[in-house]
């Protein structure tokens, strides 16, 4: 089936076309970097990053744009707070913003300018929107007009007064409809401020996106995506004033992603009946920072947690939910050993295709599994990149392999070469798909011992040498009825379920046995 993408602009699927092709381009609305990054700060880099990675694996030239916001009110009211510059408060939070991006494997982004860089852009647009008739000017700031734009709202699917009512809208005496919005705001003293045709000041919220992406990606984007929150007002002015600026289709594709929800501290458990959630955000005080949640769980687990759905439902965080996917990540990582134990090869350094093709299963039962497997992923992301379902074929794969390892025992002895060919044939599938949803790209970093966890390992060392001991003497004795062979299995026994209890699980296999402990 071909790529198709539901566009809230029209609220339907549509076929993927791009404006030119082979080409794409996609900007996302980054965050106003006044305070570290929460976890919903993270929804949206992970989720377009899967949808540039796949976007590519079909053949696509793709460039991806996410700015940054470093000129605003809330970062003028932040920095007073700390006693800092704007710009130290900006690049301070920038910096965390970034690192924790390339933490969740969000490396597919090509361009992320802030405003302060581009404030001659946005001048020249809006008077661009001047010279056309669209924005007036009015003591030192500058308007747009939404009574000249016919189709305002379009995005939204609602009138003006409709979206006015409810919403945030600033108010001021210098309008001339209720709900204009600002594009260049006159400074106030001690303010940053840049000069204007219209007196020293700095840009409203929404011209920003419009100068930045088609400074960028041209006058017509093909995909602009963000978080459902920013429909309005954010994307419904930037849409209004892009295309009154240019006359032309500002984005081809509108992509909304659901948000963050955490579950409400006040109604865990009401009745016996879990309790509702709501959306993490500042202003709620109830973001997770993600720096803090790092030192808690692996940035992979997270990544997962945001992939688990399909891109347009809301997100629910919750620690239980964490562990959870933890301990399915661990799932992959035994396997991946595994593979090392069968093969002598790492997972991480298979050669997989990242081009969309063909896969042949031949005669191999397994195979025609894996292709039957790799068939529904693909179709899942096909339909409006639906990683919730393709997380879910990913872990059918990761099982079939599993049974197919265990079938064939090829842990216990040398595997025929024509049954380890379709194993690692079937693995190099897994590599395939996995990377196009940005996970287990690069091994875990190894753990240095410290001088406890060096005891650690050599006590257990110390117990396995026993236990294995203890079992070569039981067997030693032919007799099973012999009082000494059972007690000294009893003993073998004794130590897996103590080791057991203390949360440590030991895996017998034919070159040895190893140990893990479960989380």
């Amino acid at each position: 089936m071909p790529l198709v993408v539901y566009n809230t602009l029209t609220r339907k699927k549509e076929e993927f076309r791009p404006v030119h092709k082979g080409k794409v381009g996609m900007y996302v609305c980054g965050p106003t970097v006044y305070k570290p990054s929460h976890v919903g700060h993270m929804v949206g880099p992970v989720i377009f990053d899967t949808v540039k990675r796949y976007l590519t694996y079909l053949g696509y030239e793709v460039c991806f744009v996410v700015n940054i916001t470093d000129v605003d009110d809330k970062l003028i009211k932040q920095a007073a707070l700390e006693n800092v510059s704007v710009t130290q408060l900006a690049e301070r939070v920038t910096a965390d913003y970034v690192a924790n991006l390339q933490r969740l494997g969000v490396t597919s982004i090509d361009h992320m300018p802030k405003v302060s860089e581009h404030i001659d852009d946005i001048i020249a647009t809006i008077q661009g929107l001047i010279d056309k008739g669209f924005a007036y000017a009015a003591s030192g700031d500058v308007y747009f007009d939404i009574s000249k734009d016919d189709d305002y709202g379009k995005l939204c699917n609602r009138d003006p007064e409709q979206m006015e009512a409810g919403a945030r809208i600033e108010v001021s005496d210098k309008k001339r409809n209720p709900g204009d919005f600002a594009l260049w705001k006159a400074a106030k003293p001690g303010e940053p401020s840049w000069p204007s045709p219209w007196g020293p000041g700095r840009p409203g919220w929404h011209i920003e996106c419009t100068a930045m992406s088609m400074k960028l990606l041209g006058a017509t984007l093909d995909i602009h995506g963000g978080g459902l929150d920013l429909t309005f007002p954010h994307h419904e002015n930037e849409l209004a004033q892009s295309e009154s600026y240019s006359g032309q289709t500002f984005a081809r594709y509108w992509m909304h992603n659901g948000l963050m929800r955490i579950r409400s501290q006040s109604s865990k458990i009401k009745d016996g009946v879990p309790g509702g959630s709501e959306k993490m955000s500042k202003s709620l005080g109830n973001e997770i920072i993600v720096s803090e949640l790092f030192k808690r769980h692996q940035p992979e687990t997270l990544r997962l947690l945001l992939l688990g759905t399909q891109y347009r439902s809301p997100i629910e965080y919750s620690e239980e939910r964490l562990a959870e996917l933890k301990r399915s990540l661990d799932g992959f990582s035994r396997f991946f050993e595994r593979y090392r134990r069968v093969t002598g090869e790492s997972f991480y350094a298979i050669q997989a295709p990242t081009r969309r093709g063909e896969f042949d299963p031949g005669n191999s039962e397994l195979l025609r599994d894996i292709a039957r497997l790799r068939t529904s992923f693909l179709e899942m992301m096909d339909d409006d990149f639906n990683t919730g379902g393709a997380v879910g074929t990913l872990f059918e794969l990761l099982t079939t392999l599993n049974r197919f390892a265990d079938s064939k025992q090829l842990e216990d002895g040398n595997p025929a070469p024509e049954v380890l060919a379709e194993f690692k044939r079937g693995v190099v599938v897994l590599r395939e798909l996995s990377q196009i949803l940005g996970l287990f790209l690069t091994p875990p970093a190894e753990k240095k011992l410290g001088g406890d966890d060096r005891i650690v390992a050599g006590l257990m060392r110390l117990l396995i040498d026993l236990r294995n001991t203890l079992r070569t003497e039981a067997k030693k004795i032919a007799d099973k009825t012999d009082p000494t062979r059972k007690m000294l299995f009893e003993q073998t026994d004794v130590i897996r379920t103590r080791l057991a209890e203390l949360g440590v699980t030991l895996e017998d296999r034919a070159g040895g046995t190893d140990w893990r402990i479960e989380a």
